[in-house]
């Protein structure tokens, strides 16, 4: 038996609760992990209030991603002792999750942890860093860098634009923060953001293009947002989008593609090759400033995700929340 948080369907929407499972009911795989930490992301407060069908099936453990120690395997490449990360494939959505304290999963799905990385710090970067990675190696591979100007972050004050602002500003961009939490103003300045914009500006839809402002962008929230920023992006511009937190449409014309050369660069992160995972935390573990890891991240236990879970959908959650599972 092991504890975990379990997702179980009602009438009125699913039913959270802490319970302690049979090792026996876990999914089959080739790798059982002891679970240590994992993380609180967007989709796992979807998930857990019953929103946007996130969950496929129930009962479920949601937890989109994990940090452990490989403690059976019949896979070569990840022997017992093996410290591994899990994000994506399914986790918490078609497949039980990390919110527990044993995970078993397929091999071909973990990332040996890098040594530069303890299990907590992994998961303080988690796939909302992981995630904030990919879209900075979809910049680089774009053409843009420090030199052509600045690259605003959406969703500042999240667990990806963190991460981003952070990534970004060691990297020698000049990096503007947009956020609905002006508060944060001087969070997102420790960070690296050299300027703070107010998302109010960017939440009404627009004209088709407006001055060329943006090099690049790292876009969280999808939506009028999203339109706004394409609209001001300087000739050849790249945006990122990885997320929708401000809505799942997208309300723009072709203006800033054909006319500007700008460049809407999909992220994602769920199903992304292993080639691209392991580049990402290659790449954090050289390009990520540690110190700031500390100021990005707040940590709480297994049984308090079920109270904080709604925070981070109202916007109430600074930066990352790690999951001290064990």
């Amino acid at each position: 038996m092991f504890k975990a948080l379990m997702l179980n369907e009602s009438t009125s929407g699913p039913i959270a609760q802490i319970t302690q499972v049979q090792e026996a009911m876990l999914p089959e795989g080739d790798v059982l992990v002891a679970v240590s930490h994992s993380s609180l992301n967007y989709k796992d407060g979807l998930a857990i209030a019953g929103k946007s069908r996130v969950v496929k099936s129930y009962p479920m453990i949601p937890g989109i991603d994990f940090a452990g120690q490989v403690i059976e395997s019949s896979n070569a490449d990840f022997p017992v002792g093996a410290p591994v990360i899990h994000n994506g494939w399914g986790l918490g959505e078609t497949r039980w999750g990390g919110y527990a304290e044993k995970a078993r999963v397929n091999g071909s799905w973990l990332v040996k942890l890098p040594k530069a990385f303890t299990p907590e710090q992994a998961m303080a970067i988690g796939t909302a860093g992981y995630t904030a990675m990919l879209c900075v190696l979809r910049l680089e591979d774009a053409g843009v860098r420090p030199g052509d100007g600045p690259i605003l972050v959406t969703g500042a004050s999240g667990g990806v634009g963190s991460i981003a602002i952070s990534l970004l500003s060691k990297l020698g961009y000049e990096v503007v923060a947009l956020t609905g939490r002006m508060a944060e103003s001087d969070y997102l300045t420790t960070l690296g953001a050299v300027r703070i914009i107010d998302r109010s500006g960017y939440n009404s839809a627009g004209k088709p293009l407006t001055k060329e402002t943006w090099a690049g962008a790292v876009d969280s929230a999808g939506g009028t947002i999203l339109a706004n920023v394409l609209a001001a992006c300087r000739y050849g511009a790249c945006v990122a989008a990885c997320g929708l937190a401000g809505g799942m449409d997208l309300p723009t014309t072709v203006a800033p593609f054909i006319l500007r050369g700008v460049t809407l660069a999909g992220v994602d992160s769920v199903y992304a090759p292993i080639a691209q995972r392991e580049r990402a935390w290659t790449r954090m573990a050289t390009d990520l400033p540690f110190e700031k890891l500390e100021q990005v991240s707040s940590t709480i236990t297994l049984d308090e995700v079920i109270a904080t879970a709604p925070k981070i959908l109202a916007g109430q959650v600074r930066g990352r929340m790690v999951v001290k599972v064990a």
